[in-house]
């Protein structure tokens, strides 16, 4: 279970600990389900026989349970220390495969990014030391319910110590490939060429779980085990890749500004006016894929989407005003003309496409698309950046 620093929509909040928003991801039900199953169907009924089948399931759920809060122990590790260092944390996301602590900024020396990956594997052995010790202090109660407790906190114990072995694997997103970028990092003095190497190595390392899962399923016939094998490397490789690209990114935005790569007096969208009328009016005549909505006042009062606007019903569309479909663009989507470009790349699009809204005194003056973001660094692999040395390393990602 990897904890991968990516943007995982939250599905529940969960509270704010330390100034720190905590939620889950939906799937997190998926992966408790699976755990609870194999405890309650294969791990107690084995280790403690002729028990009733209801609190078989009461122990699995409850351990189960316990064991998604330990997934939130590693990432709470991760966070508070990069806190320590100075680094912003926008949230923390349980998920199906682990966690994600969402980290602003880069960590300010190779020292620090050396601490921040190392402790959450560090808390993840710690609770699996103290669960094991547990396990025996409440086995030695004697009696089936203290044998069948001992078992769940122990099965809990191990699956820790092997989430801290496994995160320590070397390749990003892993904790290991965070491990491994602050020791190149050290080595060459420069954060993007160790970046690259550790996306690199996660990548290997996916295809690597690939293969190994479908080597499973040939040879032991292993169906389940291989097809998780291999889940987990595909999200590995993935994950890797995309890392890979946004550090090329990062690279390619040094010095420019958010004028230098938005598209300028973009189309707008009228919020008074109605969705059939807008989409015959602009749309049918614009290559934009998103539209800033104003008001009268030319304030900007959300987005829409081409894609947003297809999904409207024919029969709605000359009912509907523009502004009562629109979706709110957040503050941390909108952007100045002179503010630094590499400050796009530190959330997720909005719609899926947009990057940010650009205002200069109050009026939308442009708009950043991922079209954007890509046209700058395709720009950047073909002619390279001013002032920046080619890299040979930076082309087979």
């Amino acid at each position: 279970m990897a904890c991968w620093e990516a943007s995982m929509r939250q599905s529940l909040r969960l509270g704010t600990v330390a100034g720190i928003p905590l939620g889950m991801n939906w799937s997190v039900v998926v992966i408790v389900a699976i755990i609870a199953d194999i405890l309650g169907a294969g791990v107690l009924p084995a280790a403690v026989p002729h028990q009733p089948t209801a609190l078989y399931w009461a122990v699995a759920v409850l351990a189960a349970l316990i064991f998604a809060a330990s997934l939130l122990a590693h990432e709470m590790a991760h966070a508070l220390v990069a806190k320590r260092h100075g680094m912003k944390v926008r949230s923390i996301t349980l998920w199906m495969l682990g966690g994600v602590a969402e980290l602003e900024g880069d960590p300010p020396d190779p020292g620090a990014d050396l601490r921040i990956a190392l402790a959450g594997p560090a808390t993840s052995m710690a609770v699996a030391i103290l669960m094991y010790g547990a396990a025996r202090a409440i086995g030695a109660a004697g009696g089936s319910a203290a044998t069948l407790a001992a078992a769940a906190v122990a099965w809990m114990g191990l699956m820790n110590g092997v989430l801290a072995v496994f995160n320590l694997l070397p390749g990003a997103p892993m904790d290991g490939g965070r491990v491994l970028r602050a020791v190149l990092w050290r080595r060459y003095g420069d954060r993007q060429r160790a970046a690259l190497a550790a996306t690199k190595a996660g990548r290997y390392l996916g295809f690597g779980l690939i293969a190994l899962g479908v080597a499973e399923i040939m040879v032991t016939g292993d169906l389940l085990g291989g097809l998780w094998l291999m889940l987990i490397g595909w999200f590995l490789e993935s994950a890797a890749r995309a890392e890979a690209q946004a550090t090329l990114a990062g690279v390619a935005l040094v010095g420019l500004r958010v004028q230098d790569v938005m598209t300028p007096d973009p189309d707008l969208a009228p919020g008074w006016s109605t969705v059939q009328d807008f989409a015959g009016r602009v749309v049918a005549h614009s290559r934009q894929m998103v539209y800033p909505v104003v008001g009268f006042d030319g304030q900007l009062a959300g987005i829409v989407t081409t894609d947003l606007l297809a999904r409207i019903r024919p029969d709605q569309r000359a009912v509907l005003r523009v502004d009562q479909v629109a979706v709110p663009v957040p503050p941390a989507y909108l952007a100045a003309p002179g503010d630094p470009a590499a400050s796009l790349l530190t959330r997720p699009l909005l719609a899926g496409v947009l990057a940010a809204v650009v205002l200069d005194g109050g009026r939308v003056t442009g708009i950043v698309t991922a079209d954007d973001m890509g046209w700058v660094l395709r720009r950047a692999r073909l002619v390279g950046q001013p002032g920046e040395r080619p890299r040979g390393d930076l082309a087979g990602v």
